[in-house]
Formats: structure tokens, C-alpha cells, sequence
């Protein structure tokens, strides 16, 4: 995934300019743990990854602090790393090193206890069954999804460039692009698509709570934006009539020999 620069970057580069320190030790950090899980064969990978029976039925309260530095395959940590590293350096630059350690440490914790909250709460409304009360959740991604909320809500005119399918969309559509592609990729699979909507709930949160969503959706912006939707249907309509009307009075201009 690359992407290129809107009004604020003219052009197109792949990655950010710069990786600021903080965002290498985020890095440096998620290896060193899958390292170690190689080197110990996972066996403790579960206790420190997001059961929701163990965290609350047992006392496992360290899980929702601690899942994000696991993950489940070298493909998993890579992606991750990767995109940590592809938008996190931006915003890590824009904020500050202590800011955005913070956002992201509060993406991922709180992304980690709405995945043990949620299943108990879906489980009592009769929504799902008990097993995701002992499924296993872990990866970083619940924070690194806040990350990219946080990238399209302040950069939302920039470019972004999908390498693969080479697509090319505005930054304001990257979190429901790359929801849509994950769950076309895993509808039933091991994605916790649980997880990446709690870290961006999460996000949310906290750009709003700090002015940082600005207008682009409130309420007036929302009607806003759909009336002119409507508008740009209706002059769709209106131009394939006339197109329609064109072609017909061609086909009667002409004269068959």
C-alpha cells in the first residue's frame, strides 16, 4: 500500500519521509515480542492474549494490555508493522512522539476491552453463542486502526494508492475501504473484525473529545452531503435521457438504402 499527497503534498511517494523514533520502537517492540513467541514456541502467547472468560471469570485483567504486542504469524505482525509504519509516522510527526504513544496505547487497551466486554454483552442479549466468550484475540491492530482513522480525519483530501488492486481514493475513505476489503477477504474467518471496529470506536473518541473530527461529520454535513448526492443522481438521469434522445433522433435522421 502506498499513497500520495493531496493539496498538502503535491506528487506521489511510497511511505512517509521520515520514521520518527517512537514509531521504530513501536516496530522494534512488536518484533522483539514475535521473536520471543517463536522462540518459546507460543506457549505463553494465551495468557497474555484477549480471552473474555479469562479476563473476567479468572482475574486475567493484564490481557486487554497486553494483546496488542502478540500476534498470530509473521504475515500478521508484518502487515501490521507495516502499516503502523506507513501512516503512524505521519501522524507521529504531526503530534508528537508523547501524543501519539498515548493515542495509540489507548487505541489498542481500549480496543482490547470492548473485544472482552462485547461478546458477554452479545451473549446475554441471545445475539451469539458462548463460544466467543473463550475465543483468543491478539495483534495490534485495534491500534493501528486508530491510527489510520486519525490519518484520514486529518489529512482527508490526500491520496492514497493501493498497490494491490492498484486503486487509487481519497484518505477520508480509508477506514471503510479497509474494512470492506478485510471482510471480503475473512466474512467468518480469524479476523477480529470485533477488535479493528473497536479501536476505531475508540479513535473516534478521542478526536472528537479534542476537536480534531472537525465538520466533516456532523449532522448539517451528512444532509449536506446527501442532497448532493441525490443532485448528482439527478443530473445522471437528466443527461442519460438526453443522451438517449440524441441517439434516437440519429436513428431517425437516417435514411436506409
Amino acid at each position: 500500500m502506498g499513497f500520495g499527497g493531496g493539496h498538502q503534498r503535491p506528487g506521489m511517494s511510497f511511505g512517509p519521509p521520515v520514521t520518527p523514533p517512537v514509531v521504530k520502537n513501536l516496530l522494534i517492540g512488536i518484533a522483539v515480542v514475535f521473536a520471543l513467541q517463536l522462540l518459546t514456541q507460543n506457549a505463553y502467547t494465551n495468557v497474555f492474549a484477549v480471552q473474555p472468560l479469562r479476563v473476567w471469570q479468572e482475574g486475567w485483567l493484564w490481557q486487554p494490555f497486553t494483546y496488542m504486542w502478540f500476534h498470530g504469524s509473521f504475515m500478521h505482525a508484518a502487515l501490521n508493522g507495516f502499516v503502523l509504519w506507513m501512516f503512524g509516522s505521519q501522524m507521529a510527526m504531526a503530534w508528537g512522539a508523547q501524543r501519539f504513544l498515548r493515542f495509540y496505547l489507548l487505541c489498542g487497551i481500549g480496543a482490547g476491552f470492548i473485544i472482552a466486554v462485547w461478546p458477554y454483552v452479545a451473549y446475554g442479549l441471545g445475539l451469539a453463542s458462548a463460544f466467543g466468550l473463550r475465543t483468543f484475540t491478539l495483534g495490534a491492530s485495534g491500534a493501528i486502526y486508530g491510527v489510520m482513522l486519525a490519518y484520514s480525519l486529518t489529512w482527508p483530501d490526500r491520496t492514497i494508492m493501493l498497490i494491490f488492486p492498484p486503486v487509487a481514493f481519497r484518505a477520508i475513505w480509508l477506514i471503510p475501504i479497509v474494512f470492506g476489503m478485510t471482510m471480503l477477504m475473512s466474512p467468518n474467518g480469524n479476523i477480529s473484525h470485533l477488535g479493528h471496529l473497536g479501536g476505531v470506536i475508540v479513535g473516534w473518541l478521542y478526536m472528537r473529545r479534542h476537536g480534531r473530527t472537525g465538520p466533516l461529520f456532523s449532522w448539517s454535513q451528512l444532509k449536506y452531503r446527501w442532497r448532493r448526492y441525490r443532485m448528482r443522481g439527478q443530473l445522471r438521469a437528466v443527461r442519460h435521457e438526453e443522451a438517449a434522445r440524441r441517439r434516437k433522433r440519429r436513428n431517425d435522421d437516417r435514411t436506409i438504402h
